[in-house]
C-alpha cells in the first residue's frame, strides 16, 4: 500500500503530459491555419528553454537571443510542412540547433562579442540558506562544466546537453540531430567519459 502515493503521482505526471501535448497539437493546427494568437501560445511555452539551450550553446546572450528570433520566424514560415504527430519543441529544438552551429562556425570573424558562463543562464535561485563559502564553490564548479562542454566534440556536446540539460529522450534527441537512438546513446557514452576525464585532470 505504501507504493500507491507514488504510483499516482506518476499517473499524474502521465496524465499532465499527455493533456500538455493535446493542447500543443491543438495549438499547432491552429497555428497552420494562420491563427498568430496560438503560434504566439506556442513561443511563451518555449522561449525560456529554447534560449537557455542557445545561450548555453554560443556563450552570448546576444547571439542566443537573435538564433531565437530567428528560430521562431523560420518554425512560422515552415508550420505549414511540419507533421502534427511530431513533438513541436523538438522540431523547434532541431531548428535552433542548425542555428546555433551556423552562427558559431561565423562568429569567429566578428569581434566584439559578449562572453558568459553558464551561471548567467536563468536557473532556480540558489538556496537561501547556502553559505557565501557554498555559493563561490558553485558558481566555480559552473564555470568549470561550462569550459569542459566547450571542449567536447561537437557532435557529443549537443548529444549530452540536449539530453543532460535540456531532458530530451534519446528518442527526441536522435530526430533532432538526426541520428539512430543508438548513436545518440554512444554520443552521451563518449561526453560524459570525455567530460569526465577532463574534471579529474583539471582538479
Amino acid at each position: 500500500m505504501t507504493a500507491l502515493p507514488a504510483t499516482i503521482d506518476l499517473l499524474n505526471t502521465v496524465t499532465d503530459d499527455a493533456t500538455q501535448e493535446c493542447v500543443e497539437r491543438q495549438k499547432v493546427l491552429a497555428a497552420q491555419s494562420g491563427d498568430m494568437t496560438a503560434f504566439e501560445w506556442l513561443v511563451k511555452q518555449n522561449e525560456k528553454r529554447l534560449f537557455g539551450f542557445c545561450t548555453r550553446w554560443l556563450h552570448s546572450n546576444e547571439d542566443a537571443r537573435e538564433v531565437c528570433q530567428d528560430a521562431f520566424v523560420r518554425a512560422w514560415q515552415a508550420l505549414p510542412e511540419f507533421e502534427v504527430r511530431a513533438k513541436f519543441s523538438t522540431w523547434l529544438c532541431q531548428i535552433a540547433l542548425n542555428l546555433c552551429r551556423d552562427r558559431a562556425k561565423s562568429r569567429a570573424a566578428r569581434q566584439n562579442e559578449s562572453t558568459i558562463t553558464l551561471d548567467d543562464v536563468d536557473k532556480p535561485p540558489l538556496c537561501t540558506q547556502s553559505t557565501p563559502d557554498e555559493n563561490a564553490e558553485l558558481q566555480s564548479e559552473l564555470q568549470k562544466l561550462d569550459r569542459g562542454l566547450a571542449l567536447l566534440p561537437e557532435k557529443l556536446r549537443a548529444a549530452l546537453m540536449l539530453t543532460a540539460m535540456e531532458g530530451l529522450s534519446h528518442e527526441e534527441c536522435a530526430l533532432v540531430i538526426n541520428c539512430s537512438v543508438r548513436g545518440v546513446e554512444g554520443r552521451v557514452y563518449r561526453a560524459r567519459q570525455m567530460l569526465m576525464e577532463w574534471w579529474d585532470e583539471n582538479k
